[in-house]
């Protein structure tokens, strides 16, 4: 159940998982209440389903009599409470077990969601009060992905994409409204301590690069050294992270698929593991690559950790080589076993409703 069957960031992650199901044990269906103009991404998933359904002209009780009358046993919503939620759908029941999963990175504090999908990363057991769902973790990560294949090299060198040659670049092409004002002076901070590096953005508004460029030099920190990388297609995207040295992340809300993209392009993830599941993530992420060091408690550690990765730039380059070399084997870029993992937990969600029993961890 999803307002995003199309180009959309969630699609790039989960798309591939519903083709790689076992139709000899799952039949899939799609409800759909989003766009409905046609693109590629659009098409795909629509032919990955059994039955796509465009339900975007129902209200939501029709909806949830449709999924009834199928036979729904699991509904998975994918939208949560984010731009085009349908959660009355599942207020009416679509299905025995109601399941919330990647769209809304929290609990939905719902008496009628039975389920969240996490890890024990994402959703550790001391955060565990914070759920009202029953969770129903992975064994790895929780964030589906498309299955590992290498990349060609960035059709720009640095020159190109205005950096330095010799400077580190720290990277974050996380959308801009998640910068926050504790995290910018952070990476300020580090700008301060780092002599000729770069902070490496995503172009969003030109109000945002002008806000962004004023802050830093209010700070002390000359406006050219942040640079903002155009938006482009994703194919480019991918492979330009090779110019950078490290990625660093937001705080509150953190990289999903932006920690993802870096990882998949071989570039390390320095993040905070914080108090919420949308500041975990890319914590789950880094564990499933073996990069629990670039993992840290507070901003301190933080800033000292990505300082310390200048100075020891031997270091750096045996963390950049690490993961290159774990990538084809990663479980995080398996998709054929996350689909048998969550598979797995499917089934037993669904025995235990058929054993008459209430939902549980």
């Amino acid at each position: 159940f999803s307002a995003d069957f199309r180009e959309h960031a969630m699609m790039h992650l989960i798309a591939e998982l519903f083709e790689r199901h076992d139709r000899d044990r799952f039949e899939v269906h799609a409800f759909s209440f989003g766009p409905t103009a046609p693109d590629p991404m659009r098409e795909r998933v629509m032919r990955s389903f059994e039955e796509f359904h465009e339900a975007s002209t129902l209200g939501d009780a029709e909806v949830a009599a449709l999924a009834r009358e199928i036979g729904i046993d699991i509904a998975v919503d994918l939208a949560g409470f984010t731009h085009g939620a349908r959660p009355g759908i599942l207020a009416a029941r679509a299905a025995p077990v109601q399941v919330n999963y990647i769209g809304f990175p929290g609990t939905l504090a719902s008496p009628f969601i039975d389920y969240v999908i996490a890890d024990d990363v994402v959703i550790p057991a001391e955060a565990r009060g914070d759920f009202g769902e029953a969770v129903a973790r992975l064994p790895n990560c929780y964030l589906p992905n498309t299955s590992w294949q290498p990349l060609a090299p960035p059709s720009l060198d640095r020159a190109a994409a205005g950096l330095p040659d010799d400077g580190l670049v720290f990277c974050s092409f996380n959308n801009t409204f998640k910068i926050t004002p504790d995290v910018f002076a952070v990476w300020m901070r580090i700008l301060q301590r780092v002599r000729r590096s770069v902070l490496w953005l995503i172009e969003a508004s030109a109000a945002a690069v002008a806000n962004l460029r004023r802050e830093a030099e209010r700070q002390g920190i000359a406006g050219e050294r942040i640079v903002f990388a155009p938006r482009t297609h994703r194919d480019e995207h991918l492979r330009r992270h090779a110019l950078a040295d490290l990625f660093v992340d937001t705080f509150h809300y953190g990289a999903h698929t932006t920690a993802s993209d870096a990882l998949r392009a071989g570039l390390p993830v320095l993040t905070l593991r914080g108090g919420t599941f949308a500041s975990r993530v890319a914590a789950s992420l880094d564990r499933c690559v073996g990069l629990d060091d670039l993992v840290v408690a507070g901003a301190a550690q933080y800033e000292e950790q990505a300082v310390a990765l200048d100075a020891d730039r031997g270091r750096l380059a045996g963390l950049r080589e690490g993961l290159a070399a774990v990538l084809p084997t990663t479980p995080l870029f398996d998709t054929a076993g996350f689909a048998r993992d969550i598979e797995h937990l499917y089934a037993r969600l669904h025995a235990r409703r058929l054993a008459g029993l209430a939902p549980a961890d």
